[in-house]
């Protein structure tokens, strides 16, 4: 005795589907690919999520790096040396980017602190300013 449709249903001609011509087409499955994601497979496409294929390629390396102004970071220095975070030797503030989780130091904003300053990388503008106090820019 057959257990399921596939071997019930084998050798006969439509298994199970009416006449020769009703499971004919895309129109049988509601369409091609996305057709009718907004009428009548809706459903399947929204609230069950089920947006089918692939959609746009996002590259590993196109990942913006965490990017703070030198601005911003002047102005942060008292709490950071409070914290632990920077410390003051000789009047000139060190300060490890990393530790903010900082990657880039941009060049907005005003700098009225000289720092030493470690970062994976800075804009032209940032190490201007930094170096214009008397401070470094260092890159790692």
């Amino acid at each position: 005795m057959p257990v399921n449709k596939r071997s019930k249903y084998r050798g006969s001609r439509t298994c199970g589907g009416g006449t020769h011509k009703n499971r004919r087409g895309a129109g049988n499955r509601g369409g091609r690919g996305a057709a009718g994601w907004r009428d009548h497979n809706f459903t399947r496409f929204h609230l069950l999520g089920k947006r089918e294929g692939k959609h746009g390629f996002v590259s590993p390396t196109s990942v913006d790096p965490t990017v703070l102004d030198i601005g911003e970071i002047d102005q942060m220095i008292p709490m950071l040396v409070v914290q632990g975070i920077a410390r003051e030797e000789a009047g000139v503030v060190v300060l490890d980017a990393r530790d903010l989780g900082i990657e880039k130091i941009l060049g907005g904003g005003r700098v009225h602190h000289k720092m030493n300053i470690s970062a994976d990388t800075f804009s032209e503008r940032a190490k201007a300013k930094i170096e214009e106090l008397g401070g470094q820019a260092l890159a790692l």
